[in-house]
């Protein structure tokens, strides 16, 4: 039996290298070799034991790679061609992807999370894909994998928070917490057409990438009262959109108090514990305002899309790329990750 290095949840604050059996495509399954990784906070949820796993699952949904191995069905494709999958792996056929919704594919509640959720992940050598035909989605010649990695995840799931907010030409729109995601919905609030951008955070590497991105304005909301800050900045108005991007009590209040009548909250950090709304911010539910949701859109025309943007040269995200590490190296990147040290943004981990 052939086998393999992964990132294994072995229990609460335990992300460790194991060894595992690669992979064997079924029907309608592909296996991919993955060239290049990353790391993400909803994996370090699932380190801390915020988010329950199964103690021996492979970790990750970012993948880049190329095709080992097509399974009975999968067309169109060929042995060693580079591909990239999206963390949400829809089927395609269902009644809630028909409907519209593939990141719920299945009816269940986030049911197209697959990879590092219900099934073994990216953090390997190999990985098996479900429903290929619907997610395998081709890397372009002229791209790198390092310019399509933030394509699976951070700037599909950005791209959605700005996207389901609805933002029109000329919004003004908050985005709280300039971590990657938060990131790639600054990137994508401009590319959407807002006229004026304000970007949250402390840390004065994200605020300057903020900027780099596309934000008109950055808040630093350790220097005085964010709220404060963007509602002078709007004039005492308040912003068209508001997005949240950590995943806080704090944040997604914050994002209620500068969101003018008729607003809406985009919503795209995970929360851990009790989320509640205070009243005097949601105006006791009378403001006309919406709260919108989003999970990282999948599938590999979501993918196709994403990368023409970038293959454009309209956005360029390997910046955002700021450490890179071999998978035997994994629970150092961890380590780094999880506690945002030596100004950490997103890593690259190379199998």
């Amino acid at each position: 039996m052939n086998m393999m290095n992964a990132a294994v949840f072995t229990g609460p604050g335990r992300i460790v290298l194991g060894r595992k059996p690669v992979p064997v495509a079924g029907p309608g399954e592909a296996v991919i070799k993955v060239t290049l990784t990353t790391i993400c906070g909803t994996d370090v949820h699932i380190l801390k034991g915020e988010y329950p796993v199964r103690d021996g699952l492979t970790i990750g949904h970012e993948p880049v790679g190329t095709i080992h191995e097509l399974g009975p069905g999968v067309t169109g494709y060929s042995i060693g061609q580079r591909v990239v999958v999206g963390a949400i792996t829809p089927c395609g056929q269902c009644h809630t992807c028909l409907d519209g919704h593939q990141s719920q594919c299945g009816g269940h509640a986030i049911g197209g999370w697959r990879f590092g959720n219900t099934i073994d992940g990216c953090q390997a050598e190999y990985v098996k894909v479900p429903f290929a035909n619907a997610n395998l989605a081709p890397i372009p010649d002229a791209l790198s994998d390092e310019q399509v990695l933030m394509c699976p995840d951070i700037m599909s799931t950005g791209f959605g928070g700005a996207e389901n907010g609805g933002i029109r030409l000329g919004d003004s729109v908050a985005i709280f917490a300039q971590g990657p995601i938060g990131l790639c919905a600054t990137a994508g609030a401009r590319l959407r057409g807002a006229s004026r951008i304000i970007a949250v955070d402390t840390f004065p590497e994200r605020l300057a990438m903020a900027q780099r991105l596309g934000a008109d304005a950055v808040v630093d909301y350790r220097a005085g009262d964010a709220v404060e800050e963007i509602l002078r900045l709007t004039g005492g108005r308040g912003v068209d959109v508001a997005i949240e991007a950590l995943g806080t009590q704090q944040t997604f209040e914050n994002c209620l108090r500068v969101l003018k009548p008729g607003g809406t909250l985009s919503s795209l950090g995970v929360y851990s514990g009790k989320l509640t709304l205070p009243m005097d911010a949601f105006a006791a539910g009378l403001a006309d305002q919406s709260l919108v949701t989003t999970l990282c859109p999948g599938g590999k025309e979501r993918m196709r899309r994403l990368m023409a943007i970038v293959a454009s040269g309209r956005l360029d995200l390997q910046p955002l790329i700021t450490h890179r590490f071999r998978l035997e190296q994994i629970e150092d990147a961890y380590e780094l990750f999880a506690n945002q040290r030596d100004g950490v943004l997103k890593v690259a981990i190379t199998p």
